[in-house]
């Protein structure tokens, strides 16, 4: 079967989104984490923690797009799969992450793309 027509544009989004967490990892490593910021006084561990979450955040964002990516160039349902949960991650990302969001979620659910995927697999 013929791969669907926009699933390239898509893994390409999803290692733009990746590149995109990875960015703000090292913008808070390198800005806004207290204890590098030789301006920012002692440390406070309520703000070591939270930074460190926000981080983890990211990264496991970034670790979803990654794998959604390979997984749709690959031609893998995981793929696909990963990709829609990242998507609906993204859906409170306003505007630009709610409007790829929905349109990422649209094509990924249309009846010859997910027969394209069952296929693969198959």
């Amino acid at each position: 079967m013929k791969r669907p027509d926009l699933l390239i544009v898509i893994a390409i989004w999803e290692f733009l989104s990746a590149l995109g967490s990875l960015i703000g990892i090292v913008a808070i490593l390198v800005f806004a984490f207290p204890g590098i910021s030789p301006y920012a006084g002692p440390p406070d561990a309520g703000s070591i923690f939270g930074l460190s979450i926000g981080m983890l955040f990211l990264l496991g964002g970034a670790g979803i797009a990654v794998a959604g990516g390979v997984g749709l160039i690959l031609g893998e349902e995981w793929g696909r799969i990963l990709t829609i949960v990242h998507a609906a991650l993204n859906l409170p990302i306003f505007p630009i992450g709610t409007a790829i969001g929905i349109l990422v979620l649209i094509y990924l659910t249309k009846t010859e793309v997910r027969d394209y995927f069952r296929g693969a697999v198959q």
